[in-house]
């Protein structure tokens, strides 16, 4: 057996970058068909295995975790994120995990139905029939609100938001396959490198501004918005914290009283939750509603159930709970549109990974892209099937053929959020219209998440 494994060759200057860049998408898949379980890249300046077998991603993930880091590819992801939950590592990623765990109990989570529902039954008031919106701004302008309300525990007001989604862009460039990048530092006053330095500080004026409105009222219990049905995820008893807000803010706002927590560190956490919170889901259910627009049949189920969960009036968590096949739609869209498209990893040490063995400081890829859509795990799998998530058939799989929110220590911590959230906002939405969409051809391009390449026109309808 080869000690070094297979895969395409490149230029002599940008290696695979080129190809990668000019289709990201089809060129992992093409290497997964043509090279087998681990493909060997060269994407930059660090080797790079791409991982496509699941047992392997479940080792990574899972099994072998502390043997991985989170790779560190350029300056620019630490400017944006800093020490936040998605790029920070060992202690210090302990320690802001178990800060940030009350927040995202199951029973807070649960409290925040009526407050998801609200929000969206806001968004949608003021759309009429024959209107047509670009779904993906609406989604996001609506998810932005949620995360701020839920986590922060402040509104958000109008000009906030637009000034959020217009600052997305400049950020979202920054980290699209480019082999060039490589070649310009970081510090060089390109336009691109000012537009990302100008909108990180544009988006951190704005969380600098809800925690100036919230300073101050971290320990008063009315401003969680979960109130007093999230109660019970505070602690032992005797906890000094048992009756304080359990919204983010307030758990990082008190820890930085205590000395846990710096300006900075705050600073990182939030600008991380606004970012990953809103905008993976703001992405799965832009490519729901496009997949239920070009499959009637599917959405009349999603409808049907919607017109089920609300006859009683705002959703509940047990409302949602019920919603069985709205799920299936969801897993369907998030394996065939996952917005996280790939993860990346570092081992600390050389490992041994399908035969080969992958050098310590390598760059490892598990990408959900390539393993959703894969025959090998799953039966024509570029079709449109819900059903595929009824219980008998999903246990066939490999436990990592599917994996949108990552899995083990590091798994989304904000999952059951996305969840109930995601599936509040079918319901508002189907129950009342239908949505066609009357774009081009879906594109895609990636970057941080897994972005259409254009608007997303959608003709509403009312039911």
């Amino acid at each position: 057996m080869s000690v070094t494994p297979p895969g395409p060759l490149g230029d002599p200057l940008f290696g695979n970058g080129r190809q990668f860049a000019d289709d990201p998408f089809g060129f992992l898949r093409a290497c997964a068909d043509s090279y087998g379980d681990v493909v060997r890249l060269n994407l930059g300046p660090r080797e790079t295995y791409l991982l496509t077998n699941p047992a392997d991603v479940e080792r990574v993930l899972v099994a072998d975790a502390e043997r991985y880091t989170k790779p560190q590819f350029d300056d620019a992801m630490d400017t944006l994120l800093g020490d936040g939950l998605l790029m920070s590592d060992g202690d210090t990623w302990r320690r802001q995990r178990t800060l940030a765990n009350p927040a995202f109990h199951n029973r807070r989570i649960g409290a925040l139905a009526g407050v998801m529902a609200d929000h969206a039954e806001s968004h949608v008031a003021d759309w009429e029939d024959g209107d047509v919106v670009d779904l993906q701004l609406e989604l996001a302008r609506l998810t932005v609100r949620i995360i701020v309300t839920a986590m922060f525990g402040a509104d958000i007001d109008d000009e906030e938001v637009k000034t959020v989604q217009e600052n997305l862009e400049p950020l979202g460039a920054r980290f699209e396959p480019d082999p060039r990048r490589y070649l310009v530092p970081d510090w060089l006053p390109t336009r691109e490198n000012r537009e990302f330095d100008a909108a990180i500080d544009t988006l951190e004026s704005v969380i600098d501004g809800i925690v100036e409105r919230r300073r101050g009222t971290e320990r008063d219990p009315s401003v969680d918005p979960a109130g007093p049905d999230g109660a019970g995820v505070r602690g032992p008893p005797g906890d000094p914290d048992a009756d304080l807000p359990m919204d983010l803010l307030s758990v990082l706002l008190r820890a930085r009283d205590r000395g846990e927590q710096t300006d900075e560190n705050l600073r990182d956490e939030l600008v991380t939750m606004l970012l990953a919170g809103h905008d993976t889901t703001a992405l799965a259910l832009t490519y729901t509603f496009y997949l239920l627009s070009n499959h009637p049949e599917a959405r009349e189920r999603v409808a049907s159930e919607a017109a089920m969960a609300t006859e009683g009036g705002s959703l509940t968590a047990a409302d949602v709970r019920e919603m069985e096949y709205t799920e299936r739609v969801l897993n369907e869209s998030m394996r065939l549109y996952p917005p996280v498209y790939t993860l990346f990893r570092e081992p600390k040490l050389d490992v041994k990974l399908g035969g080969y063995r992958i050098p310590e400081g390598s760059a490892l890829m598990v990408s959900q892209w390539v393993i959703h859509r894969s025959e090998r795990w799953y039966d024509d799998p570029e079709t449109f099937d819900p059903d595929r998530w009824a219980p008998e058939r999903r246990s066939e799989r490999p436990r990592f053929a599917f994996f949108p929110f990552g899995g083990g220590p590091r798994h989304c911590i904000g999952k059951a959020f996305s969840l109930m959230e995601a599936k509040i906002i079918l319901a508002t939405v189907c129950s009342r219209f239908d949505l066609d969409y009357e774009g081009p051809d879906l594109s895609l391009r990636g970057s941080l998440t897994m972005h259409p390449n254009h608007p997303v026109p959608m003709r509403i309808r009312e039911r």
